[in-house]
């Protein structure tokens, strides 16, 4: 194993920050247009930030151009914690929020968790309040999809960051190089930002509320702009719809959005993935639907400004709520931990799904989930034929082992991720139920959970510790696990 080369790292660690300091430059105008005190505050950081990335980039501008896998999980990673670093600082200077509220915003934000710890989202200056959604649009694709569309004009190949940072077990490539499947990835996802801004406009959103939420559903976050999140419109359905319709979207894998406009429909409906997907949300909306009918849950809920017992508030607050929570977006209309025990533990086991691979969600990912089944039902027919050879198929191709072995793993790592936050954040006092829900919303990147976090609640009452815990476990489920923990190993430092 050669030597790391940390120049090269430090390089496109500058580019990163070049970037954030961009945006939060961008994000300032919306101060300047409400003429907000903190409005040059605001913009200076953003300066400051890129400044110091360019400088990082000249010092190291002389470098190898050769970037092996060792490098790109180390820029990932390094790249994620340097963008949150830097990321906090807004919060900093506009508010009296803490080192570690601020980084816990700010890391939330990048992650797309969309866990809060702030009581009064709507007392924040609205340039803050777009950098909080910005963080999510950021790292909703990924900052190092964004790099690598970059890179490659610098003179550096960006395939072992893309590798690095694409989310799940996808290996669907929409371009040969790189560079362009990065470009035509942000384009997409650019694309459906602009078209849901301007629905959301139309609906009855002002401008700013309609960008805000624009961002933070395609990158599948659920920062709002008011405390309610999107509750604040419950009598306003069409609003909620067209949040439920790019829901949809942001946790359906991107490539079927690309064939979708090539007109590939035919690839788009014999994908395994996407019938599961789809599936999945028809089948936990309906059992909700007709839980709430039954129950007459909402009487329970304080999100209830309008008859909760009509059938159509029912299926929509279902469906908003299953989409919000299998997506990992997080938004939220109605608290669903009060309609009946049967529904609490249905979006529980939720937590643990995910969207499909390729799509800005987090969590399982309904992929492996598929693998996963279809390999354990495969066990019953080796038993029977322990010579045979049966191999997994996915959209009818043989599954290579390997990718099995990986899936299986992952799935094990994840669930003792899940099983140690829970403990971490036990062993700080928190009760069974709110520990629990807390690791897997974290570790998830869903936003509420239950307990203590219920949607109606935020993270604000946690200790520092828990809070920092959290973000640890939004950052390993964030980045797929592996890309993190990889880096606790000791032969993965070990030049040979």
């Amino acid at each position: 194993m050669s030597r790391l080369n940390y120049h090269i790292i430090l390089f496109v660690l500058g580019v990163l920050l070049v970037i954030n300091g961009g945006f939060i430059v961008l994000s300032s105008i919306a101060s300047v247009i409400n003429d907000e005190p903190d409005m040059w505050l605001l913009a200076l950081s953003g300066f400051v930030t890129a400044a110091i990335g360019a400088v990082t980039m000249a010092v190291f501008s002389k470098h190898k151009k050769q970037m092996a896998s060792r490098e790109g999980y180390l820029i990932v990673t390094f790249g994620w914690l340097i963008m949150a670093l830097s990321g906090m600082v807004p919060y900093l200077v506009t508010t009296d929020l803490s080192i570690t509220d601020a980084f816990f915003e700010t890391i939330s934000g990048y992650t797309t968790t969309g866990a809060s710890v702030i009581n009064d989202i709507e007392a924040l200056p609205k340039g803050l309040l777009l950098w909080r959604s910005m963080t999510h649009w950021i790292g909703g694709m990924g900052i190092i999809v964004l790099a690598v569309a970059i890179l490659p004009l610098l003179g550096i190949g960006g395939m072992q960051l893309f590798s690095a940072e694409a989310p799940g077990p996808s290996a669907d490539k929409l371009h040969p190089r790189i560079k362009d499947t990065a470009k035509r990835l942000w384009l997409i996802y650019f694309g459906f930002t602009i078209a849901e801004g301007i629905l959301l406009r139309i609906a009855g959103m002002n401008w700013f509320d309609a960008i805000n939420h624009a961002l933070s559903t395609l990158s599948t976050g659920g920062f709002s702009t008011k405390n309610l999140s999107l509750a604040y419109w419950n009598d306003q359905p069409v609003i909620q719809y067209i949040v439920i319709f790019f829901m949809l979207l942001a946790g359906t894998n991107f490539v079927l959005s690309y064939f979708a406009f090539k007109g590939r429909i035919r690839k788009i409906l014999m994908d395994e993935e996407w019938r599961l997907y789809l599936f999945f949300i028809a089948l936990f909306t309906l059992i909700a639907t007709a839980t709430i009918i039954g129950k007459d849950a909402f009487a329970a809920s304080e999100y209830n400004p309008m008859v909760w017992g009509a059938n159509e508030a029912a299926f929509r607050h279902s469906l908003f709520s299953v989409l919000a929570v299998i997506t990992t977006t997080g938004f939220v209309t109605a608290d669903f931990t009060a309609w009946t025990p049967l529904i609490t533990i249905l979006f529980f086991g939720m937590f643990f799904l995910g969207g499909s691979a390729g799509s800005t969600s987090g969590g399982v990912k309904v992929v492996r989930q598929l693998i996963l089944i279809k390999n354990s039902l495969l066990e019953f027919r080796r038993t029977l034929h322990p010579s045979a050879v049966i191999p997994v198929r996915y959209n009818g191709k043989a599954i290579k082992s390997p990718v099995v072995y990986n899936i299986l793993a992952f799935f094990i790592i994840y669930m003792l991720s899940f099983i140690f936050g829970a403990i971490g954040l036990a062993a700080d006092g928190l009760d069974f139920v709110t520990a629990l829900g807390g690791a897997a919303s974290s570790l998830g990147n869903v936003g509420p959970a239950f307990g203590d976090l219920n949607p109606l609640s935020n993270f604000a009452n946690l200790s520092d510790f828990s809070k920092w815990w959290c973000g640890f476990l939004m950052l390993i489920g964030r980045l797929e696990l592996f890309t993190v923990l990889i880096l606790l190993t000791p032969y993965f430092w070990r030049n040979r």
